[in-house]
């Protein structure tokens, strides 16, 4: 098991990793510290919780703004699609087990002497 220490906003931190990942985290902590660097360029002051913070909000708008270019418009459409469709599905589920259990209870009454 590997451990690397990476320095984001002057501080130093100790994270383990696979072996043969540490190259692949330190560019991790690059591009953090890059938002980080953004963040300070903007004049505001705040302490180190409220930097990281900065940086995860422009980080995840970044991330946004990619998955709007990704996915065609249409997917998202699609999944609320799916998504009542099974919500369907269940309801018909369990109408089918109610008629089920109510052919089981008349063959029983025909069966019985």
């Amino acid at each position: 098991m590997g451990q690397i220490t990476v320095r984001l906003n002057g501080y130093s931190y100790t994270i383990g990793c696979h072996d043969g990942e540490e190259r692949y985290l330190q560019d991790l902590a690059k591009q953090v510290e890059r938002r980080i660097d953004r963040v300070r360029r903007l004049g505001t002051q705040g302490g180190e919780a409220w930097t990281l913070v900065m940086a995860s909000l422009l980080m995840a708008d970044e991330l946004h703004d990619l998955a709007q270019e990704i996915l065609p418009s249409t997917t998202s459409e699609r999944v609320q699609r799916a998504d009542r469709l099974i919500a369907e599905n269940e309801v018909r589920e369990q109408k089918l087990i109610l008629i089920a259990e109510r052919a089981e209870g008349i063959a029983a009454e025909l069966e019985s002497p």
